[in-house]
């Protein structure tokens, strides 16, 4: 009748890097006091002017003295230029030319454990990574380094903080075993703990084992539970989406609409959770209609078009049409088809031509930026679907990133005029420059990528919808050739609707009929009450089999068994 959808487990980098702990320890110029490197020959003049300057806080002046002492000008030694290329990584990050600082560590980690300041570079690629996403190359960077590095005492405050970039990167790179062991490395104690268990989870559901991936996400519930910082509470949220998802893939639904449903509605997933979970419900059947309608139409609410994914509501569409298909209830089933007709097909379209309109990464960049600021001129159901997607969190980073250089670029054109005459001010301009071009061609790469997937999930859709609409045409079929025989039968006994589940209301709640217009506060609490017409004449498909279920989990409790084959967490 219709695929049945598996939720596999995504816990994006970009998401976790952009949490408020990531961020908690920012602090003015984020100084970090380096290990010395080697000390090598006397200093020149010139090296000890920059140092009295970096000492004063004078980083633009200081920065001039370190570039002649690296282009040779000086007359330093090997070792003095290296020192100077450390210090001129730290000055630029402490006049907060982000992507220039990272050039220079970029040099020293290039160069490898040759260079005296190799070791020191890491608090410095610490505290950058907490300014520049990992679209920047920098989680690569780290990756350079091994674990017997990260032990050395100097990093003793930024340690767990590199355990858990590290094991980003393996992660990343598909290194699980390595990943485990780093993310396990962080003590309970670090402000990095609940990161690296929603990490290991994810590690764990890519490796097709979710008693392990169960353990690490409740632990974060744990460790939710036991704080009182209200920074923790997005990755509660994130533990209980990814234990739901994990339970759904494993078959086990009841335990995965438990956990969809204390995502909070503060969550920026709880609209996606939503329509998650009507898939869950939609497995339950008959116990679980009520709510997966329920559900479907709390996604259409105006509140959340920015936040549900596009493709995710005309999905809900097709599966509100199935449930009432497999309930005899032909015409709401077609009601929610022609909903669908009404808006996809033309989104559909307008989207091909978008992406056909816009050949250059950076044209479809500057027609995003305007998407995103709902200035683009495009229709505005078109608009809406493309807002959704590019609202992704990992294509929202590069965003950012452009952004961030915009910055960089206009505190360059303020900055002195004298300084912008050096060879460190023009370079540091060079960089900004090349390093905006490449940013915005990735995002646009990205913005492409992102939206040509959406025309390709719109696509099957669409073919779904057709092959629903051809099944209720046979229903309808079927139940009129019934019609007859059942008039026939009516003597025999009365025959009656049978109800799909009784709605109830608890002492704190009340039912109240929705009248056409959404409230905020009875988002998530919708139901709907159907019958099923069916009598002895379901379609094909219907309720008793579980069409496309995944297997369910041995029995054992929560999180028995592993995931089944196909599932678990798609590379971000």
């Amino acid at each position: 009748m219709t695929r049945i959808r598996v939720v596999g487990l995504l816990l994006t980098s970009s998401l976790l890097l952009a949490s408020p702990l990531a961020h908690a320890k920012k602090k003015k110029n984020a100084e970090f006091v380096p290990e010395e490197g080697a000390s090598g020959d006397q200093p020149s003049k010139v090296l000890e002017r920059a140092f009295k300057l970096y000492d004063g806080e004078d980083f633009y002046s200081a920065s001039i003295e370190l570039n002649k002492v690296i282009e040779g000008e000086s007359g330093d030694s090997e070792p003095n230029k290296q020192k100077a290329e450390f210090w001129m990584g730290k000055a630029l990050y402490n006049m907060k030319y982000y992507s220039a600082s990272l050039s220079y560590f970029d040099r020293i980690v290039t160069k490898g454990s040759s260079h005296a300041y190799y070791n020191a570079t890491l608090k410095w690629l610490a505290s950058l990574s907490r300014q520049l996403p990992d679209s920047t190359g920098i989680l690569e960077k780290i990756g350079k380094y091994n674990k017997a590095e990260l032990d050395q005492p100097a990093l003793e405050k930024v340690r767990d903080e590199l355990y858990f970039l590290l094991g980003k990167f393996n992660y990343q790179k598909g290194n699980f075993k390595q990943a485990v062991e780093l993310f396990g490395t962080v003590p309970a104690s670090s402000e990095f703990y609940v990161q690296a268990k929603l990490f290991e989870g994810a590690t764990h559901v890519r490796e097709y084992q979710a008693k392990p991936a169960v353990e690490a996400f409740k632990e974060v519930l744990r460790t939710a539970a036991d704080s009182t910082d209200p920074r923790i509470k997005p990755f509660e949220d994130l533990a209980n989406l990814s234990l739901a998802r994990t339970f759904y893939s494993t078959g086990q639904y009841e335990l995965a609409t438990k956990y969809f449903d204390r995502v909070s509605q503060e969550s920026y997933d709880w609209a996606n959770s939503l329509f998650e979970s009507s898939w869950a419900n939609f497995m339950l059947k008959q116990k679980g209609y009520s709510k997966a309608l329920g559900n479907i139409h709390t996604i259409q609410a105006p509140f959340f078009e920015n936040y549900i994914k596009p493709e995710s509501i005309g999905e809900g569409l097709t599966v509100k049409a199935t449930i009432y298909f497999y309930n005899c209830l032909f015409d709401r089933a077609q009601e929610a088809i022609d909903e669908f007709n009404a808006v996809y097909p033309t989104v559909f379209t307008e989207l091909k031509k978008l992406i056909a309109g816009t050949s250059e990464n950076s044209q479809l960049f500057e027609l995003a930026v305007k998407i995103r600021k709902e200035t683009s001129g495009l229709p505005e159901q078109v608009e809406r679907a493309a807002r959704g997607v590019l609202g992704d969190l990992s294509l929202l980073k590069r965003f950012q990133y452009v952004e961030e250089l915009d910055r960089e670029l206009k505190a360059y054109d303020k900055s002195d005029a004298a300084w912008k005459s050096t060879n460190i001010a023009q370079a540091v301009f060079a960089d900004l420059t090349l390093q905006r071009s490449l940013a915005v061609n990735e995002a646009g790469d990205l913005a492409r990528r992102r939206i040509k997937r959406l025309t390709e999930e719109l696509s099957q859709l669409i073919k779904r919808v057709i092959k629903i609409e051809f099944e209720i045409l046979q229903g309808e079929k079927g139940e009129l050739e019934h019609e007859v025989i059942e008039e026939r039968e009516r003597t025999s006994g009365p025959t009656s609707n049978k109800p799909v589940e009784d709605i109830r209301a608890d002492d704190e709640h009340v039912i109240w009929p929705f009248v056409g217009e959404y409230w905020r506060d009875e988002l998530g609490y919708y139901r709907v009450k159907i019958r099923n017409k069916c009598q002895r004449n379901a379609p094909e498909g219907a309720p008793a089999t579980g069409e496309g279920a995944a297997p369910a989990a041995p029995a054992g409790g929560e999180g028995g068994g592993g995931a089944p084959e196909g599932g678990g967490a798609p590379t971000p």
